[in-house]
């Protein structure tokens, strides 16, 4: 079949890569040019495991081209998926502008009929929003308005296990309509889906907004896990309870399962803190108030600063002259996001309170630094006291405290008696719980976890 994806970002080039794995011939649609000429070289612009190789590979067989001309991506797709950005606006609100201009741009150079895609996380109504943009511009040529039909296709994957979801989904979610452009639209989808579909249905078909609304939810629901679990863990600190031992005995009922109960740092990335915010605009756009989302974001907010209030109360509010080492930068393993991620504002903190930090990451040291210069653009000469190390270890040279952000695989297994040697004193700040308290005890680290006791 021939695929067309509009917009090559993080969703865009998933989808178009494995879909082009699977037998289509995808085109890939993109007005950064650079941007362009880096992926016809088989280099991608994010880190996400395995994705440079499926690439490469589908490139070499020519079934995936990258492309800025627009006019030749409406023409090549039967299907065209939508799949550029919805950053927020200033109230929380997601911005569709590039969303509607995509569909724009497909309906006037569209010849036949086409399946229109709303693939990007959108709020609800904007397939009605998306179908009267190309019915104008349809019109507007004097062709069949009614010519197409829109199809909302959420995508549902993890940063850092992307390929893997896209390829082995828990579910697909299809939201079409129920006249016959819209029945014609799901046979297509179906056909497109099949390889999916061998083992057992995944399939879920549902109306527009409800699939539009699927998104939401299901983000919604997991951020809200993740701000409840953190809650409980800062009571856990003061009561004297040990959070990892609670999280086992309420995650073995059924009924609530282990995922996303994990205490930490606070949810950073692309999706949850975006999703929320829009979720949370659209119920006051139609006069209702989501109190529990609205205590999420608030709670997440202040989780960001957990591991800056037990560095307050161990080392006073006056940092200077104390050198930190950073362990994670990205948000969250197995990617180079720093969008909304926790380590921005534990340095921003930390540096201004005269710190010293030395940070390791893994893949995220690039995008870090672009991110800090953002977030220091007030005051950039403090950034002279940030400095990356290649290896875990040599960020811990001197340091006074270790402090881990993000769960890398890498950092879960520290060889103790090297940190103790390497560092001023063995004092970790564990933002991820990744140690039992008693094992460091017994190693003689002083070790501060979120709701961990020993």
């Amino acid at each position: 079949m021939n695929i067309t994806i509009i917009g090559t970002g993080y969703v865009g080039l998933v989808t178009g890569t494995c879909l082009a794995d699977l037998g289509n011939h995808v085109f890939c649609l993109d007005v950064d040019q650079a941007k362009i000429d880096m992926l016809k070289r088989g280099e991608i612009p994010i880190y996400e495991p395995g994705l440079a190789e499926l690439v490469q590979n589908n490139i070499a067989a020519e079934r995936l081209i990258f492309s800025t001309d627009v006019a030749a991506a409406a023409a090549h797709g039967d299907v065209q998926f939508i799949a550029v950005g919805t950053p927020p606006d200033e109230d929380g609100s997601a911005d569709l502008k590039y969303v509607l201009e995509a569909a724009r741009n497909i309906a006037r150079h569209m010849n036949g009929f086409k399946v229109v895609v709303d693939k990007s996380t959108v709020p609800v109504g904007t397939s009605d929003k998306v179908a009267a943009v190309i019915r104008e511009e349809l019109t507007a040529r004097g062709l069949d308005p009614n010519g197409f039909a829109v199809v909302s296709n959420p995508e549902f994957l993890k940063e850092g296990a992307a390929v893997d979801d896209f390829m082995r989904p828990d579910r697909i979610v299809l939201g079409v309509g129920e006249d016959e452009a819209g029945q014609q639209a799901l046979a297509i989808m179906r056909k497109l889906y099949a390889p999916f579909n061998r083992n057992h249905e995944r399939m879920r078909v549902m109306d527009l907004r409800s699939a539009e609304f699927t998104k939401y939810a299901a983000n919604a629901m997991l951020a809200t896990r993740i701000s409840f679990m953190n809650e409980l863990a800062n009571l856990a600190d003061r009561v004297g309870a040990d959070i990892e031992l609670v999280r086992q005995g309420i995650g073995s009922d059924p009924r609530i399962g282990y995922s996303f109960l994990y205490a930490g740092t606070g949810y950073g990335g692309s999706c949850f803190p975006k999703d929320v915010q829009a979720l949370t605009h659209t119920a006051q756009e139609f006069g209702q108030r989501l109190r529990v989302l609205e205590a999420v974001e608030a709670v997440n907010d202040d989780q960001k600063l957990v591991l800056v209030q037990k560095i307050f109360q161990r080392f006073g509010r006056d940092l200077s002259g104390l050198r930190f080492a950073l362990w994670g930068l990205s948000f969250k393993p197995n990617t180079d996001d720093m969008r909304e991620a926790p380590s921005r504002v534990l340095i921003d903190a930390l540096l201004r309170a005269g710190a010293h930090v030395v940070a390791h990451d893994p893949v995220a040291v690039s995008e870090a630094k672009r991110a800090l210069q953002l977030d220091f653009a007030d005051a950039p000469h403090l950034l002279k006291h940030l400095s990356f190390a290649t290896n875990p270890l040599h960020a811990l040279e001197d340091a006074d405290a270790l402090v881990i952000v993000t769960e890398w695989k890498a950092y879960k297994s520290p060889q103790l008696d090297r940190l103790k040697a390497l560092m001023k004193r063995p004092v970790i700040f564990d933002g991820r719980n990744l140690y039992e308290p008693w094992n460091m005890q017994d190693a003689g680290v002083e070790y501060v976890g979120i709701g961990r006791r020993a």
